[in-house]
C-alpha cells in the first residue's frame, strides 16, 4: 500500500518541478502564447495563482490549529496568515488587469487601415527617463 504522505510529498515535488518548467516555457514564449500563459496563471478562480492562495490558506489553518496546541510558534501561524492574505490582495488587484493579458492572447482582427502606433503609459515613460 502506498503511503499518502510520501504520494503528497511527491505532488508538492512535481508540482514544483512542474512550475519551474512553466517558468521557463514563459519566459522563451512568443507574445500571444505568453499572454496565453499568464491569463491561465493570474486567472483567480481557476488559475495557479488562486489555487497557491488557497493552498497556503489551508496551510495557515493547520498552523493555527498546531499552535494552538502549542507545537509550533503563533509567528508561524501569523506568518502563514499573512502570506494567505497577501496573496489574495495581489490575487484581487491582478484579477482586475487578467481581462486586459488574455485579450493579447486573441488574434488580432484584420486592421482595416494603417496601423497606429502604440503610446506609451505615462508609467512607462517615467520608467525609461
Amino acid at each position: 500500500m502506498t503511503d499518502p504522505t510520501r504520494s503528497s510529498v511527491r505532488l508538492a515535488d512535481d508540482i514544483a518541478r512542474q512550475l519551474s518548467l512553466l517558468t521557463q516555457r514563459l519566459s522563451q514564449a512568443p507574445p500571444r502564447e505568453a499572454a496565453q500563459i499568464l491569463g491561465k496563471v493570474l486567472d483567480y478562480n481557476e488559475g495557479i495563482l488562486g489555487r497557491v492562495t488557497e493552498l497556503i490558506g489551508t496551510g495557515s489553518r493547520f498552523a493555527q490549529d498546531r499552535s494552538q496546541r502549542g507545537i509550533l510558534g503563533p509567528e508561524v501561524w501569523l506568518a502563514l496568515g499573512r502570506a494567505a492574505n497577501e496573496l489574495d490582495s495581489v490575487g484581487v488587484d491582478l484579477d482586475e488587469h487578467t481581462d486586459s493579458i488574455k485579450q493579447l492572447a486573441k488574434p488580432s482582427p484584420a486592421a482595416t487601415g494603417p496601423a497606429s502606433k502604440p503610446v506609451a503609459s505615462a508609467m512607462v515613460v517615467r520608467r525609461r527617463g
